[in-house]
């Protein structure tokens, strides 16, 4: 799963993307509501975990409110220190699926998570670019019909750039949710990868779909 999670506590936020990733799951962190509805709005994500304390006085329920309008139906999990039976009431019939108190385990979190997408209908077994599929159950990818052998690297990598379709995505992104750490974004690996793929995936395609953006990073799909 790919999991956005909103949180203003940098050390927590730490941690738990580290259990997140831990535990085979991709994910990203960003402290404030409107960086979160921009993210949410111009990608997408398997589930959003939402802090009720954010910066500017701001409560994570007016997100949960925002998405709702606007008719996003990713599931959403409200993670908050506020323990009354009232506010965890609130949280739920503002739009959140769960209501997780602190402190928590992260074990349960995790499986909370997992049972809420389980239940949301639109999670997707595959992915769809142009004539590109992949099939994240078997994991087996196909270009026009035939069958493409990726490494499981390489098939992690094409996942992420395949739920970020038409998106500029970093050299930062890759190492965060693919190779999950932070050695020197300098390092070769991520164009010795691209290059692998972009062979596997392109090759004797009419039309590319792995472009390198110079200065900015990478995107999956139509030419920019």
């Amino acid at each position: 799963m790919l999991i956005l999670v909103i949180e203003d506590d940098a050390a927590a936020a730490g941690m738990l993307v580290e259990g997140l990733k831990a535990n085979g799951h991709a994910a990203e962190h960003v402290t404030d509501i409107d960086e979160a509805y921009e993210r949410v709005r111009r990608g997408w994500y398997d589930a959003l975990i939402v802090d009720r304390m954010l910066p500017g006085g701001h409560d994570g329920l007016e997100l949960i409110d925002r998405l709702r309008v606007e008719g996003f139906d990713l599931p959403i999990m409200v993670l908050s220190a506020l323990v009354d039976v009232d506010e965890r009431v609130r949280g739920l019939r503002r739009g959140g699926d769960d209501y997780l108190t602190k402190p928590y385990e992260l074990v349960e979190l995790v499986a909370r998570l997992e049972a809420l997408t389980r239940r949301n209908q639109e999670t997707p077994v595959r992915l769809r670019v142009c004539d590109l599929e992949l099939d994240l159950i078997a994991h087996e990818v196909t270009r026009a019909g035939e069958p493409v052998r990726l490494q499981p690297r390489e098939f992690r990598l094409l996942e992420f750039l395949a739920r970020h379709a038409g998106q500029v995505v970093t050299r930062s992104m890759l190492l965060e949710n693919v190779w999950a750490c932070g050695f020197d974004p300098q390092t070769n690996v991520i164009d010795v990868h691209i290059s692998r793929l972009r062979s596997k995936i392109d090759r004797g395609a009419a039309q590319p779909l792995i472009h390198t953006l110079r200065g900015r990073g990478y995107m999956l799909g139509d030419a920019p």
